[in-house]
């Protein structure tokens, strides 16, 4: 598809960690909607300052008024990721709420909803990476134990939604998205300068991750939403290149001149490395090292720490 430009935009959730500057980039050439329930209005007036158009929105009971009915590309990317147990209710955001969005906007060129490597069972074998057909059922993470039974939810919602509206649609299961607006990598800055330990799996057993720059996602979004189709593709959305967490730690440390404190153990955080081959044929390689990419976050994010 290459650049988009011209197009009416509807992004869900456009004050997130990695909404915002893929809609602030697609802001300067379309007309772009961002709808959330914006409780913080620091994070609407940050929207509103890029140019993204903004109306207040919530997924489990939507009230489109303040929206054009009709949109070329809908980007729903929104989602509840909260502690406690509370099922029901990161179902209803979740889930349920896809269903209002595709619903409404079913006449859309075509839909990118983002997904989570998240919804993968804990894989056989640890020396190969995560393929789209490997088995679902999700692994337990203590910061949102609700968060990937939802997300399982949504995809069996956003499939039917596909089929039943004929919204050609790309579920695209994301990995560790960062950049200049934080991410996974600056969560291990922030814990390394504070003395923290950072939590991982033992090694080999769910410590490689797939981190993506946020301008690869900018740069993929238009090949994802070209291989939209009925019934919905499915993708994998990560880096190219699997990183053991404690090696992007080690990294760190040494270029911002502290100590990593890594610990493994079974209560670690559950990470997946995922094969890149079908988003790679559908929307292009990366171009950002995983690196390359770490050094801009630290200047864009800790600009008064001299890198090693």
């Amino acid at each position: 598809m290459g650049k988009i430009e011209g197009k009416r935009i509807l992004v869900t959730g456009p004050a997130g960690q990695i909404a915002f500057p893929l809609a602030e980039r697609l802001a300067l050439d379309n007309e772009v909607f961002g709808v959330a329930r914006f409780s913080d209005a620091s994070t609407r007036q940050r929207c509103e300052e890029v140019g993204i158009k903004t109306a207040v929105v919530d997924l489990s009971k939507p009230d489109w008024s303040k929206t054009p009915e009709d949109f070329d590309y809908v980007l729903h990317l929104a989602a509840v990721i909260v502690p406690g147990e509370d099922f029901d209710a990161s179902i209803e955001v979740n889930a349920v709420g896809t269903g209002h969005v595709m619903s409404r906007f079913r006449n859309a060129r075509a839909c990118l909803m983002m997904s989570t490597c998240g919804v993968y069972a804990a894989p056989r074998d640890y020396s190969k990476a995560v393929v789209e057909t490997d088995p679902i059922g999700g692994t337990l993470q203590p910061y949102a134990p609700t968060y990937c039974i939802s997300k399982i939810s949504q995809e069996a919602v956003a499939k039917f939604a596909a089929q039943e509206f004929g919204l050609p649609t790309t579920i695209a299961r994301m990995n560790a998205a960062y950049g200049d607006n934080g991410g996974f990598p600056s969560m291990v800055v922030d814990m390394i300068l504070g003395g923290v330990a950072i939590p991982v799996l033992p090694r080999g057993q769910g410590d490689v991750l797939s981190p993506i720059h946020e301008e690869d996602i900018f740069a993929q979004t238009p090949g994802l939403l070209e291989a939209a189709s009925v019934p919905a593709t499915i993708s994998n959305w990560g880096g190219d290149e699997g990183v053991p967490v404690p090696d992007l730690a080690a990294y760190i440390a040494k270029r911002i001149g502290r100590e990593a404190k890594v610990e493994a153990s079974p209560d670690g955080i559950h990470q997946y490395w995922l094969d890149p081959s079908r988003r790679i044929g559908l929307a292009g390689a990366c171009e950002v090292p995983w690196q390359a990419g770490v050094d801009r976050m630290l200047a864009a994010r800790h600009p008064e720490i001299e890198l090693a």
